[in-house]
């Protein structure tokens, strides 16, 4: 049994039958980081058919693929900041605005210096949006339940990006790509309104019951330090190990959210509708890969192993499993192809379910729970710049996706590491007391 440093055994087991109103909160979270991959991944979608009308070259490609991530990479820290100063409420609302109004306007465009403009807007709006989940889960779920809140919330974005396969094959079919962003970007502003008038936190919310927030509070993280600032919190060992494994996973993962679509119909010549159903299989790979590693190092948890063996076995084995793509460039055959990037992908999410758990873990306050998700999703989606242009490059030379794959691949064996020995110790940053706290509370192996 899991003895949590703010609440005991018994009261932990006394409470789980309590309320789950905490549970609607994430499904409606998870709804908005779903609709937010929907409208990131409706370019990658219709990139072929924009292509043919615009004649965009490989090259051209991948630029507009990686103009978002330009923005979001530098909107993440300033993100990140404005969540723990304003709260996930008024943040993550006017991040989905935001996104949605410049969503739909790439349906406008006409010239790919257009299009770069709106989705480099699109990425600096977006930014916000992971540290307020985030900041949500910590504030709305008890610590020994955060891996499996924080996988779900994060597999929102395997949701979307394999519903925007579908749904967006099929809205371009029936109106056109520019009609196409024109809806995805009314539904994130219809769900921006909704999530303002109806969020707030555990204390503030008529919904829930007084015991359910008292289960929350009870089984909270000790708040065992200072706020720090955002160079201390540069300067720590964790959180640059957190930076350099998310940028691991996410050179990964990104490959799906950009190239993907491309490499299948290209490489194995699939009709529109074979791709919009072979498309999703590796998304759902990807969201089961996520539950499983949250309610595993959730499992670890309450099982009484501390945080760092609950973190980093799926971290440690998910991105060594990621390292499967690389398999992908020497298969003959769609379903070999299919095999080996379901299960990378599979793999991946499962290491992100411990990846987004750890800014709660790591924290010396709550007060620093979401700069530091800014911090690491800054450096994570540095992939995301690099990925898609890289891709590009090679692909205009090379007229294949074999190397792209293999560098994937190896950079999957790096994350592997980096959370195996650059990691240290998960427990609360600046923190003289944890240690010890932790050696009473849990058992090592």
């Amino acid at each position: 049994m899991s003895l949590n440093s703010n609440g005991s055994p018994a009261a932990i087991q006394a409470s789980k039958a309590k309320g789950k109103f905490r549970f609607v909160i994430l499904t409606v979270l998870s709804v908005g980081i779903a609709i937010n991959y929907i409208d990131r991944a409706a370019m990658s979608v219709a990139m072929p058919f924009m292509s043919q009308e615009l004649h965009f070259s490989p090259t051209d490609s991948g630029l507009l693929l990686s103009a978002f991530f330009w923005s979001y990479v530098l909107f993440q820290l300033p993100g990140g900041w404005l969540v723990d100063k304003l709260g996930p409420r008024i943040t993550f609302a006017v991040s989905s605005l935001g996104w949605g109004l410049a969503t739909a306007a790439c349906g406008l465009a006409s010239s790919i210096a257009a299009l770069v403009g709106f989705r480099f807007v699109l990425g600096a709006v977006e930014a916000p949006s992971y540290p307020a989940s985030s900041s949500t889960v910590t504030r709305w779920f008890p610590r020994q339940e955060r891996s499996f809140a924080a996988a779900t919330f994060n597999n929102g974005s395997k949701i979307g990006g394999t519903l925007a396969i579908p749904i967006i094959s099929f809205l371009i079919a029936l109106v056109g790509w520019r009609m196409t962003f024109v809806i995805s970007g009314v539904v994130a502003v219809v769900w921006a309104l909704a999530w303002y008038l109806w969020y707030r936190d555990p204390r503030d919310h008529k919904t829930v019951s007084r015991e359910e927030v008292e289960f929350i509070e009870a089984n909270q993280d000790p708040q065992t330090g200072e706020p720090m600032s955002v160079r201390q919190l540069l300067g720590q060992r964790a959180v640059q190990a957190m930076m350099a494994g998310f940028f691991c996973i996410n050179f990964v993962s990104y490959f799906f959210f950009t190239w993907f679509p491309t490499y299948l119909v290209e490489t194995f010549h699939l009709s529109l509708m074979k791709f919009g159903l072979l498309g999703m299989l590796p998304g759902l790979a990807a969201i089961i890969g996520g539950w499983c590693g949250g309610l595993l190092s959730d499992s670890l948890v309450r099982r009484g192993y501390s945080l760092s063996v609950a973190r980093k076995i799926p971290l440690v084995g998910g991105m060594l499993g990621s390292a499967t793509i690389g398999l992908a460039a020497f298969s003959p055959t769609v379903g070999l192809a299919l095999a080996a990037l379901c299960f990378a992908n599979f793999a991946a999410t499962f290491a992100s379910a411990a990846l987004w758990a750890l800014p709660s873990d790591v924290a010396p306050n709550r007060a620093n729970v979401a700069t530091i998700g800014g911090i690491q999703n800054m450096a994570a989606n540095l992939a995301g710049i690099i990925s898609p242009i890289l891709i590009g490059v090679i692909m205009q030379y090379t007229h294949s996706f074999v190397i792209p794959l293999e560098i994937a691949g190896v950079i999957g064996v790096v994350g592997a590491l980096v959370y195996a020995f650059w990691l240290p110790r998960v427990q609360p940053m600046g923190s003289e007391t944890t240690a010890a706290l932790d050696g009473n509370l849990r058992r090592e192996v």
